[in-house]
């Protein structure tokens, strides 16, 4: 990976941030008070900021901002929806399409300069190939989550091409930081927990969070109209193997042992695939290929990540 070069993010931008208490929201409404931005903060619950911010209370699946708060905001943060828990099909294309088109209906209507949607890689479908897949390469997505995100990408193009506002959607791989959940976390307990070293097989995109947030803001102080979609990746290619050694390093334990055999590891896959009712088997979660590529943004944007994996691990000395 290149080395980082720096982006101008124009000062003075004012802010609304959805989903800002949650992993991601927290540290991009950080970046923003930090640059001396302005922010409007939005979150389901209304609870604070972990500085004791206070952020609005905006259930989504019934509600949206009061039209007055839209007014004088520069740039609309969409991060807000579900995900990493259990869902019904018909709450997730409330949450996570149909309340997204209504908030960018509503942005526009009140002159927002720019709408970022934080969608995901999930709204691509699956993967047909190994090699890193570039915006232009979906197949249909095959859980609830990835469809909703899917419908609301293509509801926000035939809603918002042609109008003023740059309308951002950002396809993020696996985000990595302190206090990641889902497999992540699983992850890292798992390693806690004397799980023995992975085989090298697979590997997948990632991105560190507070490369992500960076990012955002850049995206958020275009002033470009139209619509525009980029993935998000730091580059790198993490197998299962990788991300173990780097957790344990980070967790201050000596290098694992690889002492059991791919077959028990396959046997194991089988185990869990018995036992849970997620559709995508165990042993493709853990050592599928998965990968994508930021060249859109590198070229466009000049964007290059800061951290990896193991330098993020490194600097906060905790796992991801």
């Amino acid at each position: 990976m290149g080395a980082y070069a720096p982006f101008f993010i124009h000062p003075g931008v004012k802010y609304l941030v959805t989903g800002a208490t949650g992993f991601i929201g927290v540290e991009l409404c950080r970046q923003i008070m930090q640059a001396g931005d302005e922010l409007s903060a939005c979150s389901a619950s209304g609870r604070l900021l972990p500085d004791g911010t206070a952020t609005r209370a905006l259930d989504l699946r019934g509600e949206q901002p009061d039209s007055h708060a839209l007014v004088g905001i520069d740039a609309v943060v969409h991060l807000a929806g579900i995900a990493h828990r259990s869902a019904g099909a018909q709450e997730y294309e409330l949450v996570n399409h149909q309340a997204t088109v209504a908030l960018a209906r509503r942005a526009a209507e009140a002159g927002v300069g720019a709408f970022v949607f934080l969608s995901s890689v999930k709204a691509m479908g699956p993967a047909i190939t190994d090699q890193p897949r570039a915006e232009s390469q979906c197949s249909l997505p095959d859980d609830a989550y990835g469809r909703s995100k899917r419908d609301a990408e293509r509801a926000l193009i035939d809603e918002c091409s042609g109008g003023p506002m740059s309308v951002t959607i950002l396809r993020p791989a696996l985000v990595y930081g302190e206090g990641a959940r889902g497999n992540l976390a699983l992850l890292s307990r798992a390693v806690a927990n004397g799980l023995p070293r992975p085989p090298a097989d697979g590997g997948r995109s990632m991105i560190d969070r507070g490369d992500l947030c960076r990012l955002i803001r850049l995206l958020a102080a275009r002033d470009e109209p139209g619509i525009h979609t980029y993935i998000a990746a730091d580059g790198e290619v993490y197998s299962t193997r990788r991300i173990y050694d780097a957790l344990r390093g980070a967790m201050g334990l000596p290098p694992g042992r690889n002492w059991c055999p791919r077959w028990g590891w396959r046997l194991g896959c089988g185990l869990l695939d018995l036992m849970s009712s997620n559709p995508e088997p165990a042993w493709q979660r853990l050592f599928g290929v998965e990968t994508y590529s930021s060249e859109a943004l590198r070229r466009e944007l000049g964007w290059q990540p800061r951290q990896t994996l193991e330098k993020a691990l490194r600097g906060s000395g905790e796992p991801a």
